[in-house]
Formats: C-alpha cells, sequence, structure tokens
C-alpha cells in the first residue's frame, strides 16, 4: 500500500461478538501477516460480550485497503464475530462533535 500520508494510512478497525478464546490472536495475525502495524488496542467484555477497538498503520501493508478489509471480512465469518474497517479520515469525519 505504502501511502505516505498518515490520514490515508491508519485505519479504526472494531471487533464485536460473542467473547471466546483467540479472537485477538486471530486479527492481530491477520494484521501481521499483512504488514499492518498496531498503533493502539482496546478491549474488554461486556457480560461476555467481547469489544475490541484497533488504530492501524497501513503504510507498511503488502496489501491494499479492499484487500485487507476482504480478508478480514473471511476472518470474521469464520470467528462468528464482526469486524469493520474504516479509514481514520472518515471515522473522524462521520464522529466528529
Amino acid at each position: 500500500m505504502a501511502t505516505t500520508d498518515e490520514g490515508t494510512s491508519r485505519a479504526i478497525i472494531t471487533v464485536l461478538g460473542s467473547d471466546r478464546s483467540g479472537i485477538v490472536a486471530a486479527v492481530a495475525g491477520c494484521l501481521a501477516e499483512n504488514e499492518a502495524n498496531i498503533l493502539d488496542i482496546s478491549q474488554t467484555i461486556l457480560q461476555g460480550v467481547f469489544t475490541m477497538t484497533m488504530l492501524v498503520d497501513l503504510a507498511a501493508s503488502n496489501v491494499d485497503f479492499s484487500r485487507l478489509q476482504e480478508q478480514l471480512d473471511a476472518l470474521a465469518q469464520s470467528l462468528g464475530v464482526q469486524i469493520t474497517m474504516q479509514r481514520e479520515e472518515v471515522f473522524k469525519f462521520m464522529y466528529r462533535l
């Protein structure tokens, strides 16, 4: 991907679903395989519901945004969770106050 503009090389990934072991490892593994760097991560479990939010840097990624999104969609299917990925600038625009 190799974009130099920090705003376009970063993305927000959210994961939501029933708690089970291996979710963090699977998502982090997918990102590592594609050379996406996790800049920040927050995860919690609320009454059995797993939630995770990640800020990732895609500047060094070996796939483009849409291909990584496809891989995360396939991973979500196999894990039985919802995974969404948005470019950071889109996320900030949508949730500005």
